[in-house]
């Protein structure tokens, strides 16, 4: 068999014989050590912005990841659609796998620890204009999309941290440019959807992010949080008999935990659908680490020199 295809090879020509190693070269590239993303959102504002060029390394999904890390991951709720064909996500992790996280009144903590992982965090400001005709040629300047401002309001709510707040406030159109207070209530489209945990985008947790080999006891009241990982995640028929849980058909009291997840925000944390809406990433949808910016814009929406910073 090796025989006839070492053959066949040797008979192609040497123009085909490159194209074939540089086609199987560049696969090879993109499935183990880089790909490119374009981002989309303005989840991660002001750490990259929509239309910003991503380089994404493949290997930490193998050498491991760690807090801080921006991750580019496949779309966790797309249950309909192929794993291969889901709309890739961009955002940064705050608790791995075995970590507790908690937010209170928008500050947060892991493990008991106030942390603040990102230094250029955004939250949402409230910019008041002259009028409303100066809308747009505001979210031209900060490279933000159209559909952050209604018809006719002259004021916008956009994601902004103190420094891009000052830049903004001396625009000659803006009138002021205040922070937003946090939330309140407890939203049911808050992950885990139940009254049991009455969280909000601010204030939220703790919640223990769960790692492979984790061993849970699970119960009606907890059910909750876990009841995705165990079933979609995971592979397994959850359901309920006489008020008695089961997995597989036998009863469920215990479950040890299959892969390792994490728990990921947008810096943009008022403009960001992650762990808080869905709760944890598992690991197998990771596809890699963001680790080099390749081409973005500035803040006035012209190209510069953010080309091929570290992130």
């Amino acid at each position: 068999m090796f025989g006839s295809l070492k053959q066949r090879w040797n008979a192609l020509n040497e123009w085909l014989k490159a194209f074939i190693l540089a086609l199987f070269l560049l696969l090879m590239l993109h499935v183990f050590v880089v790909r490119w993303v374009i981002v989309e959102s303005t989840s991660m504002f002001a750490t990259l912005r929509p239309g910003d060029l991503v380089l994404v390394q493949r290997w930490p999904v193998w050498t491991g990841l760690s807090h801080d890390d921006v991750v580019v991951f496949r779309d966790p709720v797309k249950d309909d659609v192929p794993m291969v064909r889901r709309p890739l996500l961009v955002k940064r992790i705050i608790g791995m796998p075995g970590d507790v996280v908690e937010l209170k009144n928008g500050e947060m903590s892991v493990n008991g620890r106030r942390v603040a992982f990102v230094t250029e965090g955004t939250r949402a400001y409230l910019v008041r204009l002259r009028n409303a005709s100066f809308a747009d040629p505001l979210l031209r300047h900060l490279g933000l999309p159209a559909h952050l401002v209604q018809p006719g309001r002259a004021f916008v709510e956009v994601p902004l941290n103190e420094e891009l707040a000052s830049t903004v406030e001396a625009l000659p159109y803006v009138l002021s440019a205040d922070p937003m207070r946090s939330a309140t209530g407890a939203p049911r489209h808050i992950f885990p959807y139940s009254p049991r945990y009455p969280w909000n985008s601010d204030d939220y947790g703790p919640i223990v992010v769960p790692a492979k080999g984790d061993t849970l006891m699970i119960t009606a009241e907890n059910l909750p949080l876990y009841d995705r990982l165990i079933s979609v995640y995971e592979g397994h028929d959850l359901g309920v008999d006489r008020n008695r849980l089961h997995l597989d058909g036998k009863p469920l009291t215990w479950y040890v935990v299959q892969q390792d997840y994490y728990f990921v925000l947008g810096d943009s944390r008022h403009y960001s659908a992650d762990s808080r809406y869905w709760g944890f990433v598992p690991a197998d949808h990771i596809t890699g680490r963001a680790g080099l910016l390749l081409w973005g814009k500035g803040v006035d929406g012209a190209s510069n020199s953010r080309d091929w910073t570290p992130l």
